[in-house]
């Protein structure tokens, strides 16, 4: 199976915790004003590469962490979903970037979604809001999004937010649980 990324990036310490692999997906449909990733926004853009190279790429990076970013991970769920599972077999921690709300994600249609969220520990939520833009949030580019414990999420039916990550100087404001 193929999925079309924008770029991978070996080494990266603003994407999640730790020193950790980025794989940016192509496509988005959010189009938030003030994107800091331009070139990942077209759905036609980027290259088309086998699952089996994603992973064989990541693994070889030697960090057995990644994050999924984009673009919005969440257009491409069947294929991420196959690259988490592997993966996570592997022992890797995953985190994911999404500008749908975990509410959204969780009732969403497509299987896959709910496959690739079983996959996870983190997900960073939410569009980026360029009024809301902060670089004091940590590993969030606008404090309407939050970091999301996504295993503790599934377990108990609610959003749980990761203490670890949470300042309690910022106030997180929601936005629509919309899913286009």
């Amino acid at each position: 199976m193929k999925i079309r990324l924008s770029s991978f990036v070996k080494d990266s310490i603003v994407d999640g915790e730790g020193i950790r692999s980025v794989i940016f997906t192509q496509g988005c449909p959010h189009n938030c004003p003030g994107c800091h990733n331009q070139k990942a926004i077209p759905f036609e853009g980027g290259e088309l590469i086998d699952t089996d190279e994603v992973i064989k790429q990541t693994i070889a990076a030697g960090h057995q962490k990644v994050t999924f970013s984009g673009g919005e991970p969440f257009a491409q769920p069947k294929e991420l979903y196959i690259i988490a599972k592997a993966l996570r077999e592997a022992g890797f921690n995953i985190w994911s970037y999404s500008g749908y709300t975990y509410n959204a994600l969780i009732r969403h249609h497509d299987p896959y979604v709910q496959k690739l969220l079983s996959q996870l520990d983190i997900l960073v939520d939410g569009r980026f809001l360029l009024e809301k833009r902060s670089i004091a949030a940590l590993f969030r580019g606008s404090t309407n999004q939050r970091i999301i414990d996504v295993q503790q999420s599934l377990k108990t039916g609610t959003v749980v937010l990761a203490e670890k990550f949470q300042d309690e100087r910022e106030f997180i404001e929601r936005e629509p649980d919309i899913f286009i």
